[in-house]
């Protein structure tokens, strides 16, 4: 606080101190604002049975559509996306909702609920979470199961009802939830998104998801063909990201981080487990707190040290 004038100032003072240790003694909530969009797509399904396609997608754009149009427009995806191909969207996604609806329903019931403990938990390790940042909780036809978009030049906080209640919501669980917690706790803020940064902001919130949760394993919480596929060609693995962890390229993003690959013929997302090993790496140094706290411009050269680390250990073993 800067003090400009000191002596009139002193009154004013005791209480913005008074103030400023009530904020600090505050208890944050127990969970952040949620808007609940998703039991509506399934009160759409419900009313719509039987009814033309036409029919169920002008209901859901006027009940759902219309309460988060940043989401649900195809405005966001400057021009990539058709009014007629988001429309072909909430036809898949009325098409596959009864295989799901059992799963889903139970979700959309727990998922508050589910979420306070989920925060409780994640606090143990990191009181200061704030839990303010408001989550949209969706049918996200078919795009998530959870994460941010950067929505009207804002980033926000979505989790997909569908794609959690997927083969049966197994993977919708405690590790899944932690993980994106520590996405809305880790205050990493970059101008540029090389691939180094998604390492980083990927490998750190898996590795942190396992060490809140002992009694799991990285094969239990990332898909174990991935994770044993990188491992029988980690030599290779590794030189390869050594030498793209300063690339935007999307193609070499894609094979790292999404489920469409690449050529190399290494395991498609491979960077989840890659950054995993370079999160245990940074971990030999310093705490959790510290590595979730960590700048942008600190990152990378903690970044870059683990892989090269990695390297060493990958020559060492051929010798």
């Amino acid at each position: 606080m800067k003090i400009r004038f000191l002596l009139p100032a002193i009154f004013p003072l005791m209480l913005s101190g008074a103030a400023l240790a009530a904020e600090q003694t505050r208890t944050p909530p127990p969970v952040m604002k949620i808007h609940n969009l998703a039991g509506a797509f399934a009160e759409v399904w419900d009313r719509n049975m039987g009814k033309p396609d036409e029919d169920f997608v002008r209901d859901f754009k006027a009940s759902v559509g219309a309460r988060f149009p940043a989401f649900y427009g195809v405005e966001r995806y400057r021009g990539k996306k058709t009014e007629a191909q988001r429309d072909a969207d909430i036809v898949a996604a009325r098409a596959a909702f009864p295989a799901l609806r059992p799963t889903y329903l139970k979700t959309v019931a727990n998922f508050e609920r589910d979420m306070t403990g989920y925060i409780a938990s994640f606090r143990k390790v990191f009181p200061d979470y704030a839990a303010q940042n408001d989550v949209w909780f969706v049918h996200s036809l078919g795009e998530m199961d959870g994460g941010k978009r950067t929505l009207n030049g804002k980033t926000t906080f979505i989790f997909g009802a569908d794609r959690m209640s997927e083969d049966g919501g197994k993977d919708a669980n405690v590790l899944f939830f932690h993980h994106e917690l520590v996405h809305d706790y880790q205050p990493l803020e970059c101008k540029q998104w090389p691939i180094w940064t998604s390492l980083w902001q990927e490998g750190l919130a898996t590795y942190i998801a396992l060490q809140l949760n002992p009694g799991w394993t990285v094969e239990g919480m990332l898909p174990p063909e991935m994770v044993e596929g990188t491992r029988r060609q980690m030599e290779r693995a590794v030189e390869d990201l050594y030498a793209k962890l300063d690339s935007t390229n999307r193609d070499d993003y894609s094979g790292l981080f999404l489920g469409a690959g690449d050529k190399t013929g290494m395991p498609a997302r491979r960077g989840y487990y890659l950054g995993v090993l370079v999160a245990e790496e940074a971990a030999k140094k310093m705490d959790l707190q510290q590595l979730t706290k960590l700048p942008c411009e600190e990152v990378r050269p903690v970044v870059v040290a683990a892989v090269e680390h990695l390297r060493s250990k990958q020559a060492a073993a051929r010798k």
